[in-house]
């Protein structure tokens, strides 16, 4: 049996508002095997990078605080942890890239110094020896001549190598889990190949796994063993990368899917767009949150939440169309 590295069960997570209590994830649970990669897609809003700042214990930064649920890593549950244990684990054992890299970084210190911090903190090493192992890192990461490069500031760096770099830093003390929020979406199409090759190879040298956190089915595609959707806060559908991809069952995972460019469909490659826009979060709409725009929407959707039916042991989809005693029948409502 393999190994579960990450587990997060009925993760609930909210802001503090003049409003009350705002929840941007609701119930959310998933697993995270040792050496696996999970992704995480949905569009913006959907709770995806609330989700990594939850597990990361970031979230308490933001006026945000975890209410329920548990997020157990290696056994240990991390919402019992304090801020200084969570010190600990944050970019030690569980490491983050997110989404600007200009923006992670530090510009007043060199790309070395950055590197160098979290091996000192962590690893205990001297100053000599961390930026010996950070001219390493940076070679491992495909930046070149990095003796001269780590003496830089991220300003001097193209935004490639600077995302390259945040990668050296987060890699640094090998740990057991990466999570990766958005890492390719301010880099070109040549670059953005290049770090998802990246990535998979360094998972491999290094066994850990990765949470790639993305709106880009092609990249879910690519790097997926398993994909989770999220809509509006919640998990509508998980399931390996090849039930995802062949057996889409959750009218959202389908109109994600006909969205992009080429995909075949039962129309042919016409391209298709999902109408609306995803819901405010102190606005959410009763029933399914996705019912608004769901084009096989009965009137049971817009007043019960579903709940996750198995479609089989590696798939798992909420929506009432899938519930044996109460199937939907008759002809397909579009809703208005």
């Amino acid at each position: 049996m393999a190994e579960k590295i990450l587990e997060v069960s009925q993760l609930t997570t909210g802001f503090f508002t003049s409003k009350g209590v705002v929840r941007a994830t609701d119930r959310v649970s998933f697993s995270l095997e040792k050496g696996e990669t999970l992704c995480i897609v949905g569009e913006s809003g959907s709770g995806k990078s609330v989700t990594a700042l939850s597990i990361m214990r970031l979230i308490d930064f933001s006026n945000g605080r975890v209410l329920e649920g548990n997020i157990t890593f290696r056994g240990e549950d991390l919402t019992t942890k304090t801020q200084e244990e969570m010190t600990h684990i944050r970019g030690n054992n569980i490491a983050m890239i997110f989404q600007d890299p200009m923006s992670a970084l530090n510009p007043v210190f060199t790309v070395g110094d950055q590197i160098a911090e979290s091996l000192m903190l962590h690893q205990g090493m001297s100053e000599a020896e961390a930026m010996k192992e950070a001219i390493e890192l940076l070679r491992r990461v495909g930046i070149p001549a990095p003796e001269i490069r780590v003496k830089q500031y991220p300003h001097e760096l193209s935004g490639g190598m600077c995302q390259r770099v945040v990668i050296a830093v987060a890699l640094a003390c090998r740990p057991d889990l990466l999570i990766a929020d958005e890492p390719t979406t301010a880099l070109d199409v040549t670059v953005q190949a290049q770090i998802l090759d990246l990535l998979r190879n360094l998972q491999k040298e290094f066994g850990m796994s990765i949470m790639l956190i993305t709106h880009d089915m092609g990249v879910a595609a690519e790097m997926a063993d398993r994909i989770a959707v999220m809509y509006a806060g919640v998990i509508v559908e998980e399931g390996t990368v090849a039930e995802i991809f062949d057996h889409p069952s959750h009218p959202y995972t389908q109109g994600l899917l006909h969205s992009i460019p080429g995909f075949e469909t039962e129309r042919g490659t016409e391209l298709h767009t999902i109408k609306g826009t995803i819901p405010r979060l102190d606005q959410l709409p009763t029933g399914c949150r996705f019912h608004p725009r769901c084009p096989h929407a009965k009137e049971r959707c817009s007043r019960e939440e579903p709940v996750a039916f198995g479609l089989n042991a590696k798939h798992q989809v909420a929506c009432w169309m899938y519930d044996n005693e109460h199937p939907f029948t008759g002809k397909t409502e579009v809703a208005q």
